[in-house]
């Protein structure tokens, strides 16, 4: 069976996790990108950065505001502070973060990240709100769209939290182009992942145009629960939410949702 992965590709060049683990269980998986990012703000999240004793540690909920912390120390040798000094105080302090790929990248900047198995930004607030609160506001890099669910509970228990938002969410330019190729190759897929809400608004009208009276028989499945809400919202069906944002548990949902009689 045939599966639409709406998501932007696997950040190393090697071959999309999702797409390894789907064909394991025998499901012919596509990744079409309807996203493209811009970074914004960065030289003030450099500033922020490089003054970690005004913070009780920090938020990651995406892989983007993880790419931001890279970015923004590119300019003016300020990784080379980086490796020398503020790595290792920032290292003092509790590093919280949505899902393996966001943990991934914390790693790689040489910072130990904690949170990772709670799956979405409302369990990492629970995880948070669950420890010793902090006396110093947690810094939160984060997109223009970000969810209002992890800020509310932290100020609900009284957790400060400061956010400073780094990049923003566009459409993808190929997205039109790389569906209606998509649909005259492949025809009308099993099942649609939509990966974020934003990927969500890009693509749906294009998907609802090319599918037609047949996308009834498509099994829509989202990557986390905010997703799954946005597709509620638009009238479709949630065949399955992943209960984790990582490639066995969305595997795991679809070959469920695509068993017959499945609901």
């Amino acid at each position: 069976m045939k599966v639409l992965l709406l998501k932007e590709a696997h950040d190393d060049g090697g071959q999309d996790p999702y797409i390894r683990e789907l064909g394991s269980h025998g499901l012919e998986a596509t990744l079409i990108p309807v996203l493209s990012f811009e970074f914004l703000s960065l030289p003030t999240f450099a500033e922020k950065l490089s003054h970690p004793e005004g913070y009780g540690g920090l938020i990651f909920t995406s892989p983007r505001a993880v790419e931001a912390v890279k970015l923004s120390l590119e300019p003016d040798g300020k990784s080379e502070v980086w490796k020398k000094s503020l790595r290792e105080k920032w290292n003092a302090k509790p590093v919280y973060v949505v899902g393996n790929a966001t943990a991934s990248l914390v790693s790689k900047l040489g910072l130990d990240a904690e949170g990772a198995s709670s799956g979405n930004a409302e369990r990492l607030a629970e995880w948070i709100c669950s420890g010793e609160p902090p006396a110093l506001p947690l810094l939160f890099p984060c997109g223009a769209l970000k969810g209002e669910a992890l800020p509310r509970m932290l100020r609900d228990k009284g957790i400060p939290m400061e956010s400073i938002v780094v990049y923003q969410k566009v459409p993808h330019p190929g997205i039109q182009r790389n569906l209606d190729s998509y649909y005259s190759e492949q025809g009308i897929p099993a099942s649609i992942t939509f990966f974020s809400p934003s990927g969500l608004t890009y693509s749906l009208g294009h998907i609802r145009e090319l599918s037609g009276s047949s996308i009834d028989r498509i099994k829509f499945a989202a990557i986390g629960p905010t997703t799954a809400r946005a597709l509620a919202a638009q009238g479709l069906p949630v065949s399955c939410t992943a209960d984790s944002p990582t490639p066995r548990a969305l595997a795991a949902g679809i070959r469920t949702a695509l068993q017959p009689h499945s609901c």
